[in-house]
């Protein structure tokens, strides 16, 4: 008992009693005056924090330590993706930006270029469009003395031609200089801006003239050639319509787009005019367009967009009275796009109110209106009188003047009447040494610039194929002298021959022409377009919102140079951050 009493109760140095606490803590029960400290042994101190820190210890021994959560399988993919992404996307603007200024730097400063071999052949491109300057592009021009004949001195990127009506795109935007394509040919290429004018098959010449502004006089010379490729194109149709071609605009060439583009606000301008009659503000401002195909389509879809989106916040006065009207003389637009897409394409039209008028046949055109036949569902016509401010003329195809004389000259060719019908090679059929591509050649697909572009590139290797087996031939009759000359040798000559005899036989082996068909597109307004596909053995039928992304991303791949690609881009930035600029011409 006295042993018990004694573990549990001490007197301190003072006399003070101290309780001994589980775990082997003191507690002590006096109060020690400041300004006096207690005499405990340091020993005893010692013990005592070891054994509140072990007690402490053991109090807290059965909590187990906070861990962070780890964040799932899929979170961590997730976070790695987007982080990969983040930076592929700073690489591809690195690399894109380091792109475009190494173009730049290598169209600025182009390599020496040589003349090439006067005794070679001479091959004369008329024209500077899909299908000439497709093959002018894949051509080895030191093959030949190349000469190129054309009143227009730039490569123009049609379809996106109606952009540039109504200012979404400049046309310097989609223009590409023609000696900007040649300077960087290996061989040196003459170009000539004339026209031309006549085709002599007999005596291989070409009567061209220069109808320069400048001189005031048309200056005619002749170009001889040895070999000829006819890709002038077609002009515009008018059927032989009374008042179309003195009344309407078309939408061909650059000069077509800035008319349309200046008439546009002129209409517009008049119909805000003071005091203006209200019949004649709903004529100023209905505009119609003829033709629908791909063209008069997205036409219509680029003047709606105009309107709704930036006339109307400018002039609201008279915003909604601008009406668009599509005429076309079938049962339906878009002949060649299938049935979904066509009803997809009619249903927009119909939600962005523009009228569609088919099975509607122009026969008369004035300064002010359009009358036409409308052919009802029971069969019946009916005449119509259709008054407009703007009347466009989007459809047909008719023969330039050089070639109805070229058919003129040539009996084999006397049963054509869409242009020059030619063979599998694209040989002008009954000429010899000529060749045609483009909408002004009948190959059997439709007059398109993915066929004329097609038949340029065949064009190309063609010739090229041609040049190498003349190269091939004169190398193995000089290799057969040599045998004969040096018998020694026969083996190692043999070995050569067979060699050059070889490579002859593959580039003989050209097939003839076929085109495959990539697809066809059209901007429908509203952000909106629609795309027939191919796709394997079939078509992929797709529109809306995201093949409006689709069809612009199409047609900025297949703009000619990196140039255009980025004024083109940067025109459809511009016009979405400050809109289309409504300023007349």
């Amino acid at each position: 008992m006295a042993s018990s009493s004694r573990a549990l109760t001490r007197l301190s140095a003072t006399g003070a009693p101290q309780k001994k606490l589980a775990g082997g803590a003191v507690a002590n029960f006096a109060t020690t005056s400041p300004a006096r400290k207690p005499a405990f042994p340091s020993a005893l101190i010692t013990r005592t924090r070891s054994t509140v820190s072990r007690q402490f210890t053991r109090g807290y021994a059965d909590v187990p330590p906070t861990v962070p959560a780890r964040p799932g399988k899929w979170s961590r993919r997730l976070r790695g993706t987007v982080r990969w992404s983040w930076r592929l996307t700073y690489l591809s603007l690195i690399g894109g930006t380091a792109y475009i200024i190494y173009d730049g730097y290598d169209a600025r400063h182009p390599e020496e270029q040589y003349n090439p071999d006067p005794h070679k052949k001479t091959l004369v491109i008329l024209g500077t469009g899909w299908g000439s300057v497709a093959l002018l592009k894949k051509l080895d021009t030191e093959n030949y003395n190349v000469v190129v004949v054309s009143p227009r001195n730039y490569f123009l990127f049609t379809p996106l031609l109606p952009s540039c009506t109504t200012g979404n795109i400049e046309h310097r935007s989609i223009m590409e200089p023609v000696r900007q394509i040649l300077r960087h040919k290996k061989a040196a290429v003459k170009y000539y801006e004339a026209e031309a004018t006549h085709i002599d098959a007999e005596r291989k010449v070409i009567k061209i003239s220069d109808s320069s502004e400048i001189k005031g006089v048309i200056n005619e010379t002749e170009v001889p050639y040895d070999m000829l490729v006819i890709g002038v194109g077609a002009e515009n149709a008018t059927f032989g319509i009374p008042g179309v071609r003195e009344h309407s605009c078309f939408l061909k060439e650059i000069r077509d787009a800035q008319a349309i583009r200046t008439k546009i606000m002129d209409c517009v301008e008049t119909a805000a005019f003071k005091d203006q009659a209200s019949d004649e503000i709903d004529r100023l401002l209905h505009m119609v367009v003829v033709g629908g195909g791909p063209t008069g389509v997205e036409f219509a879809g680029e003047l709606r967009d105009f309107f709704d989106e930036d006339i109307k916040k400018l002039i609201p006065d008279i915003a909604d009275r601008f009406k668009v009207t599509l005429v076309e003389a079938l049962p339906n637009v878009l002949p060649m796009f299938s049935k979904q897409l066509i009803d997809y394409t009619e249903s927009t039209f119909k939600e962005e109110h523009i009228e569609i008028k088919t099975k509607t046949m122009v026969k008369k055109v004035t300064d002010k209106t359009i009358e036409a036949d409308v052919t009802g569902p029971d069969g019946k016509k009916e005449k119509i009188t259709i008054p407009y401010g703007l009347l466009v003329w989007a459809t047909g195809n008719a023969l330039r003047p050089i070639v109805k004389d070229l058919m003129s000259q040539i009996p084999a060719q006397k049963d054509s009447r869409r242009g020059l019908a030619v063979n599998e090679y694209l040989v002008v059929q009954g000429a010899r040494d000529i060749w045609a591509v483009g909408d002004c050649a009948v190959a059997g697909y439709a007059p398109t610039a993915q066929v004329a572009s097609q038949e340029g590139a065949f064009l190309a290797r063609l010739f090229n194929n041609m040049a190498k087996t003349e190269s091939l031939e004169s190398e193995i009759h000089e290799l057969s002298s040599t045998l004969n000359i040096k018998p020694g040798n026969a083996a190692e000559v043999t070995q050569e021959i067979e060699g050059c005899e070889r490579q002859l036989r593959r580039i003989k082996d050209i097939k003839p022409f076929h085109y495959s068909h990539q697809g066809s597109l059209a901007y429908i307004g509203s952000d909106r377009a629609v795309a027939d596909v191919s796709w394997f053995n079939g078509n992929l039928a797709f529109g809306g919102n995201l093949t409006y992304y689709f069809w612009r991303s199409a047609y900025l791949s297949m703009c000619f140079s990196t140039r255009n690609r980025v004024l083109v881009a940067l025109d459809w930035v511009k016009a979405k951050i400050y809109g289309r600029d409504v300023s007349r011409e």
